[in-house]
């Protein structure tokens, strides 16, 4: 997939590719099979052939990730636990799930919102299940948009400094996101544990 989308951006115009790996950044809260860390790379990549400027780029798929994070935690804080009140999300987090993990985000909450911000795939849940437990929105906002700067730093930096080699600068990426990836499976099979012995228990 890298492959062909490094083929297909290539052949757009210079705008058209900022405008698209900030669009592919920003979905990444929504959906978060979309590529966003290799097209961040991608562009860092481009920008070592004349294509893109990196910095610029950078600040610009940062900008559209957090402002799309900040959109779906405000729109989570809005609609509150209602949102698991009804139909099948009910039964996948019953009510006495959604008061621990209430609990567990009131004492660790900034912390384990910058971390899992590294995460793929854990990521795009942090920010909405703050919002749904009503954290305050400079305790979710800041550290979110925090960590993703540091994130993006990195994915402009690989993609810089292998400017010249895309096979190298996609396979650090993969490895990367390849071990975060088994951290986070690791985090979530450990929060669904914990969670199924705070239901028992209640």
């Amino acid at each position: 997939m890298a492959d062909a989308l490094l083929v297909w951006i290539q052949g757009l115009p210079t705008p058209l590719v900022y405008a698209v790996l900030t669009a592919l950044s920003a979905v990444e809260n929504v959906f978060p099979p979309v590529p966003a860390d290799v097209a961040v790379v991608l562009g860092a990549f481009l920008a070592q052939h004349g294509v893109t400027s990196a910095v610029p780029l950078g600040v610009a798929c940062w900008l559209a990730n957090t402002v799309s994070s900040a959109a779906v935690y405000f729109y989570a804080r809005a609609k509150g636990s209602a949102l698991f009140e009804t139909g099948w999300l009910r039964r996948l987090l019953p009510p006495e799930a959604m008061k621990a993990i209430q609990q567990a985000y009131e004492r660790h909450g900034v912390l384990g919102i910058f971390l899992s911000r590294f995460l793929p795939g854990l990521r795009a849940a942090v920010t909405p299940f703050a919002g749904v437990v009503g954290m305050r929105p400079a305790r979710v906002l800041v550290p979110a948009a925090t960590a993703s700067a540091l994130w993006y730093a990195f994915l402009i930096a690989v993609g810089s400094a292998l400017g010249l080699q895309w096979e190298a600068a996609k396979e650090l990426v993969n490895d990367t996101s390849r071990v975060l990836g088994i951290v986070a499976a690791a985090a979530t099979a450990a929060l669904v544990a914990w969670l199924w012995r705070r239901s028992r228990r209640a």
